[in-house]
């Protein structure tokens, strides 16, 4: 990795806020990559292929699992969900930062292949709050919602390890968190060692 690029791997139960609290992250800082990840499922109102998920069928995906192209992958509901191992190392090659939007399980993966990723774990503000956020979900039935919501309590107990905690109580307040992160990871002296051998040469 260069050693001026983030690498943040940001990981949520369903209902946290997380894809809301990343739109607002890359309007701010339009340079920042997004890592698209390949999934089986179908795509959902407004979704577009390229720019949400690559969307590809269980074949296709199940091709590409064997032959090593995934970074990390995972089942989640009866689809599959994967990160292109080719897409991530195009964007750190070109040293530019990059946010990867990845559940426990993958963030481990990528963990082991990326040991100086950023890794943040969004919260809830309590499982109460979740658990309504995730009745607000009209589309699905009580059965999925209670699904998610035992998932989200197992995937909760993974906060342990991650690099930072986000808790969502406020949308704006959760961005101004990940976005204090982010600016302070750039100023990590490790990634700025470009600049201090330029000042070391010439002291």
């Amino acid at each position: 990795m260069s050693n001026s690029a983030v690498v943040i791997i940001i990981s949520a139960p369903s209902g946290t806020g997380k894809t809301s609290i990343c739109r607002s992250i890359f309007r701010q800082f339009p340079d920042i990559r997004f890592s698209v990840s390949y999934t089986t499922r179908p795509p959902r109102s407004g979704e577009v292929d390229g720019r949400d998920y690559y969307f590809v069928t269980e074949d296709v995906f199940r091709e590409k699992a064997q032959n090593g192209e995934f970074a990390e992958w995972a089942e989640n509901y009866g689809h599959h969900y994967g990160t292109s191992r080719r897409v991530v190392e195009e964007i750190r090659s070109r040293g530019e930062d990059l946010i990867l939007d990845v559940e426990p399980r993958g963030a481990r993966a990528l963990k082991e292949l990326y040991p100086d990723g950023v890794f943040v774990f969004v919260l809830p503000p309590d499982l109460e709050e979740l658990k309504k956020r995730l009745q607000k979900r009209g589309a699905e039935d009580d059965e999925i919602r209670e699904r998610r919501f035992q998932k989200a309590k197992d995937e909760i107990r993974e906060v342990v390890w991650y690099d930072y905690i986000i808790v969502n109580d406020r949308l704006e307040s959760a961005v101004e968190k990940l976005r204090a992160v982010y600016l302070a990871e750039k100023c990590r002296r490790e990634r700025q060692r470009p600049v201090i051998d330029g000042f070391m040469k010439e002291a």
